[in-house]
């Protein structure tokens, strides 16, 4: 069954076809993601694209929606034909249980780990 979503204001929506692998990146304190592969993908709506630099050096793509900026998704070379799906934009994202942490050297004095999945200091898709 497809998991649909959209950013705050409506104008973009997401679809993505396929089941997913959950993970939790560092954002700020808190940004939680799916892989998804990006042929089971739609977007639609206004959207626009920002380039930056992972700490590996690999060039991270991230998609926003260019009304309201809502993250939409991300994709790295360090996913393969993955892409990380920002969870924000699906009102089920509560039942998505969570898979693995990743970034957790980086993480909030004041949080603990959760329980019983990976742990990650950094990403474990890319090369230390």
């Amino acid at each position: 069954m497809p998991l649909n979503g959209a950013c705050l204001c409506g104008q973009t929506t997401i679809v993505v076809n396929s089941g997913y692998d959950n993970q939790q990146t560092s954002g700020s304190a808190f940004s939680t993601n799916f892989l998804a592969p990006q042929k089971d993908v739609t977007i639609t709506g206004p959207v626009k694209t920002y380039d930056s630099k992972a700490d590996s050096g690999a060039t991270v793509s991230r998609v926003f929606c260019g009304n309201c900026g809502s993250a939409i998704t991300h994709k790295s070379a360090s996913f393969g034909e993955n892409q990380a799906v920002q969870t924000g934009n699906f009102r089920d994202a509560k039942d998505i249980p969570f898979g693995v942490e990743i970034w957790t050297k980086d993480r909030w004095s004041g949080l603990t780990p959760i329980k019983d999945i990976g742990q990650f200091r950094k990403n474990p898709w890319e090369e230390a």
